[in-house]
């Protein structure tokens, strides 16, 4: 019988455009539930955040911000930051379409394995979660699906 496990990571993030590295807090989880094979499927649950996958390395890190801010400069332009067009905002509504956007590119979900209690990730590779539109307090999703496995 498969096991399956929900959990809300709650986090404060730092900048407007920013990284944060969530690895430490999926394996904790895993190490917590006491499964060892499985999959960990992490969807964050706001539309200005992304979820992705790659190495937590600071001048990359700045690269991936220079790379989408020149593909979605927060600047442009966008209908979406015309704010007297939108019906029914609140007052503090930021102008946020470029985050929109970028989140689109990037994606907002990942299925991860789960081998022998650890997460199955690359030697470079980590989670990050991807503040587009911040600081702000920021919420994953986590869903553990525990099961039986065999290597093929």
């Amino acid at each position: 019988m498969a096991q399956l496990l929900h959990h809300r990571l709650h986090l404060q993030t730092a900048g407007s455009f920013c990284c944060h590295d969530i690895t430490p807090e999926l394996q904790t989880l895993i190490d917590r539930s006491g499964i060892s094979d499985g999959l960990l499927v992490a969807v964050g649950q706001h539309t200005t955040t992304a979820l992705a996958l790659n190495e937590n390395e600071q001048r990359l890190l700045s690269d991936i911000e220079r790379f989408f801010l020149e593909l979605a400069p927060p600047d442009r332009p966008w209908l979406h930051n015309d704010l007297d067009l939108r019906v029914g905002i609140p007052p503090d509504e930021p102008r946020n379409a470029h985050a929109h956007l970028i989140a689109l590119m990037l994606g907002n979900q990942l299925s991860l394995p789960v081998v022998e209690g650890r997460l199955g990730l690359g030697r470079w590779q980590s989670v990050l979660l991807v503040e587009l539109d911040g600081p702000r307090p920021r919420e994953v999703l986590l869903t553990l699906l525990a099961g039986q496995c065999t290597a093929l």
